[in-house]
Parts: C-alpha cells; structure tokens; sequence
C-alpha cells in the first residue's frame, strides 16, 4: 500500500523559510514523480511543484517561481519542498502525492494526476 506522510508545516514569520518533507513507504519513491498541492479552507487545492524521476524535471506554479525548490532523497525515500519568503498567502494544508502516470508529471500539476495523497501539514505564515 503507498503512503506517504508529510511534515515540517508549522508557524512561521512572513520573510520566512520552511522545508516540508513528503516521506514514502511501501513504495520505492524515486519510481514515481511526487507533486507538492496545497490548500486553504473553502477553495480548491493548488498545484504547487511536481518533481518527475524520468528526467529530474521540476515545475513549480507562478506563485512558486524563484522561492521553491523540490527535491528527492533516494536513500530516505523523501521528497522535499523547500519554501522561502513566506507570505501569509501561502498559509494553507500542504499535501505531497504521487503520480498515477508513475515517473511523468504535467506542467500544469493537475490534482487529477496524482493518488495515494498524504494527510498534509499545516502552514501558518503570520507575525
């Protein structure tokens, strides 16, 4: 059964930094590229990063861009997100998923592509 448990949300002050950790088990990770989604109560979630094994691509959404970095640790079976300057609009549940294409992600880090999603980690960005 694949599961992957994310964590490393928290509270953290606006100009902030945070890496969030996806980490699989009964599933050899690298085989599957992992999407990173987040979302806030009462809207739908939001693709944010998706790291593909075919190649090591990475795609990030606009409201990523130049602040994030997704990451793979074979020997941990993690894969990572690191997130700096945080603002308080990227406080929302953050959720890790692995594709249903297995190694392949689109660009656009649709929700439909990814299964077998986390139970997500809470961010909080606020002074």
């Amino acid at each position: 059964q694949l599961q992957l448990v994310e964590s490393g949300g928290g509270l953290v002050q606006p100009g902030g930094s945070l890496r969030l950790s996806c980490a699989a088990s009964g599933f050899t990770l690298e085989r599957y590229a992992i999407g990173w989604f987040r979302q806030v109560p009462g809207k739908e979630r939001e693709g944010i990063s998706c790291l593909r094994t075919s190649d090591s691509s990475t795609s990030y959404a606009e409201s990523m861009k130049g602040r994030a970095t997704i990451s793979r640790n074979n020997a941990k079976n993690t894969v990572y997100l690191q997130i700096d300057s945080l603002e308080p609009e990227d406080t929302a549940v953050y959720y890790c998923a692995a594709s249903v294409w297995y190694y392949y992600c689109s660009g656009y880090i649709l929700e439909a592509d990814f299964g077998s999603w986390g139970q997500g980690t809470p961010v909080t960005v606020s002074s």
